[in-house]
């Protein structure tokens, strides 16, 4: 139950997430999942993230560039573009928002500490 809930949140808020992960220069998939992970998002699949990364390159909030690795397969890298900034910006305060109006919800009904 525990990982459906988390996953019904992340549906909400995981481009803002990819976003917020290049804010401060460009990655690739592989990083973007680790540093999600790393924040205690749980693991974040390739098949939930890259479609994710499509869509907004798709909406011109991110650019992407394929480069060829000496080793290995290349990778494709993302960069936040200016509109993306505008993006995370305008939509990371609603989503503050909405956040202090849930904790408020829950500490007016005795459900959060």
């Amino acid at each position: 139950m525990a990982a459906d809930r988390r996953s019904s949140w992340l549906k909400g808020v995981l481009d803002l997430l990819v976003l917020s992960c290049l804010t401060d220069g460009e990655s690739y998939g592989y990083e973007i999942a680790k540093a999600l992970a790393g924040a205690g998002l749980g693991e974040i699949k390739g098949g939930t993230l890259y479609p994710v990364l499509n869509r907004l390159e798709e909406a011109g909030l991110v650019e992407a560039e394929f480069r060829a690795a000496e080793r290995g397969p290349g990778r494709r890298y993302y960069r936040l573009t200016g509109p993306g900034r505008e993006y995370l910006a305008a939509e990371g305060a609603a989503w503050e928002g909405f956040h202090r109006a849930v904790r408020t919800q829950l500490h007016a009904g005795g459900t959060a500490p």
